[in-house]
């Protein structure tokens, strides 16, 4: 049976993938800060495929301690990790000069360490046993900046760099790295605000994608995947 960790895992494209892995029988590491999400997410997984083990972390994911704690933890309890889906991230409506004392730290602590921080953990696990798949969730924004959400599209323009250099590295180990790159998606980012799902890219398209590209035979990677609106970007 094989392990995934997911960062950012209860809720928006983060839940549509545990969901989507839970139905291929892979066992899961997710985390939350919220106890009682975390606790009912695990019960609905179970629910979905009693035959997995998920284990849960009450964990801030941006906290570098609390993060490395979680995998820790999901080491010891799920043993080799084979997927890891860097899912967590925020966006924020900010031109740089506007941005608040803070944001600048909170974006890179969100949005690019728990990336770094989970490939340095688990890393060498995958060299030595010569295969794995990471996923690194980037934007669309790391491709075309957002002048209105400058600092956004700096951290997400620097995980996609991360995520290259992570396959350059890795590629001679058998382990394989992918950058999946939603555009104008269904997730909270979009709260409050009146949208029409059917011009949006969903999370679940965001997870079959995901499962379709890890199912893929052991010579093959995709090195990035861009899903967009089909009426181009909201």
């Amino acid at each position: 049976m094989k392990n995934a960790l997911i960062t950012g895992s209860t809720k928006g494209m983060g839940r549509a993938i545990a969901i989507a892995f839970a139905k291929e029988g892979v066992n899961l590491a997710i985390n939350s800060r919220n106890v009682d999400d975390l606790a009912a997410f695990k019960t609905e997984l179970l629910q979905i495929n009693p035959n997995i083990k998920v284990f849960t972390a009450v964990a801030d994911g941006s906290n570098r301690e609390q993060l490395l704690q979680f995998a820790n933890g999901t080491r010891e309890n799920l043993g080799q990790i084979s997927i890891i889906v860097n899912n967590l991230g925020m966006y924020k409506y900010s031109k740089i000069l506007a941005d608040e004392q803070g944001l600048f730290e909170q974006m890179i602590n969100t949005n690019l360490m728990p990336a770094y921080e989970l490939y340095r953990f688990f890393g060498a696990d995958m060299v030595s046993a010569r295969s794995g798949h990471i996923f690194n969730i980037c934007s669309v924004a790391s491709l075309n900046p957002v002048v209105e959400a400058g600092i956004y599209s700096v951290t997400k323009a620097a995980l996609l760099s991360l995520n290259n250099t992570m396959r350059l590295e890795m590629q001679e180990h058998g382990v394989k790295v992918t950058a999946v790159i939603p555009g104008s998606t269904l997730t909270d980012s979009w709260k409050g605000q009146v949208v029409d799902k059917d011009t949006m890219v969903l999370p679940e398209d965001i997870a079959s994608a995901i499962v379709t590209i890890y199912k893929m035979s052991t010579g093959a990677n995709v090195d990035q995947i861009t899903i967009k609106p089909v009426g181009g970007q909201l």
